[in-house]
């Protein structure tokens, strides 16, 4: 995680995750093994990742884009699972959202269907003329008429 270890967002992080792995079945030291490194800094973060890398865990869980990038650097082989990650298809860590390839998958930060949305309504927009007016419907309410 790019956080330090003392932080407290990163011990509930931590905490959420081991306590989900108890629901599943896996207790830690009986049948899971958790080895956590904690980067605050580019240089901490690629040392930490050629560390676990090392371990050759059966996967590794990725906190944020700086964690993911050095992770994605050290292996292409040990399965990395990324949460927190503003544009994993941009950044070059999956070929796509819906086929991710490679050995990464995980979650971003945005739903890029509706910035795609955004941008059309920005394109659309350009459309009218300036001195016409637009309705604007937003979850099925309508909302004010607005000045272009």
């Amino acid at each position: 995680m790019n956080l330090a270890a003392d932080d407290p967002e990163g011990q509930a992080r931590n905490t959420a995750l081991v306590q989900a792995l108890q629901q599943l079945g896996w207790t830690e030291g009986r049948n899971v093994r958790i080895d956590t490194r904690w980067g605050t800094d580019a240089a901490s973060t690629r040392k930490y990742a050629a560390e676990l890398v090392a371990l050759a865990p059966d996967v590794i869980l990725a906190t944020a884009s700086t964690a993911t990038g050095a992770l994605h650097q050290m292996t292409r082989t040990v399965p990395i699972v990324f949460v927190i990650v503003i544009d994993p298809v941009g950044a070059g860590y999956v070929e796509s959202l819906a086929r991710p390839g490679g050995n990464l998958t995980g979650f971003s930060l945005f739903e890029y269907g509706l910035s795609g949305m955004i941008t059309i309504l920005r394109w659309d927009r350009r459309r009218f003329s300036r001195d016409r007016d637009c309705k604007v419907a937003s979850l099925g309410r309508r909302l004010p008429r607005h000045r272009l």
